[in-house]
């Protein structure tokens, strides 16, 4: 029988699966967030020559950047926090689970399954919402959150730091994957769902009717 080797000690062969909480995901963009995002945009074409920069100055581009890049660095924010917090529930099975407290998870294990190897439903879901490159959303969701316990004010940040923080946020996660030694696990073996935050509300709402 083919196993997957945990640790010196124990495995876990492929027919083993365990479900864990859903992921589930909350709005976290203002009214103002997508404009902010396509202007962002914009100005970078225009400051790479890509786009005709028409009146617009020099400076006024600059700002326009460094507006998306702080909105999106806010957005990657809030969304880390939902990993992280669902990164704490699925660590909380692993402790009231005596086969899985002796195999070394730790939280950066389900932080690699998550950027690496999410179970087929949730790409297909992610898929569906048209979220494409979801191992950098989420890795640097997670990075961000290694190092800010809340959104900072963005006058204390530096403007090269707004500008770039994305390259900021790939070597944060880096670092925290890095911090302890964990053990690797695979989807195969780790299910959950993915559901935004109305889609489960509503979803509960209908089981409780059920029940009723």
């Amino acid at each position: 029988m083919e196993k997957t080797q945990i640790t010196e000690h124990t495995y876990i062969t492929p027919q083993q699966a365990w479900k864990l909480p859903p992921l589930i995901l909350h709005p976290f963009s203002d009214a103002s967030g997508p404009n902010k995002l396509l202007e962002s945009s914009r100005a970078s074409l225009m400051l790479q020559g890509l786009l005709p920069v028409g009146e617009l100055t020099a400076l006024e581009l600059e700002q326009k950047l460094l507006d998306g890049r702080f909105c999106e660095l806010r957005m990657l924010f809030y969304l880390g926090r939902d990993l992280l917090r669902w990164i704490e529930q699925c660590m909380e099975v692993v402790e009231r689970d005596h086969s899985l407290r002796r195999t070394g998870i730790r939280s950066q294990s389900f932080s690699t399954m998550l950027v690496e190897d999410p179970p087929d439903n949730v790409r297909e879901k992610l898929k569906a919402w048209g979220v494409a490159d979801y191992k950098a959303i989420f890795s640097r969701a997670l990075g961000l959150n290694a190092i800010f316990t809340e959104i900072p004010l963005r006058d204390g940040l530096n403007i090269e730091f707004i500008r770039n923080y994305y390259r900021y946020a790939d070597h944060m996660f880096a670092c925290s994957q890095q911090m302890n030694a964990f053990t690797e696990i695979r989807s195969r073996n780790f299910q959950f769902d993915l559901y935004a935050s109305g889609e489960y509300t509503r979803m509960l709402e209908r089981e409780w009717k059920m029940d009723d």
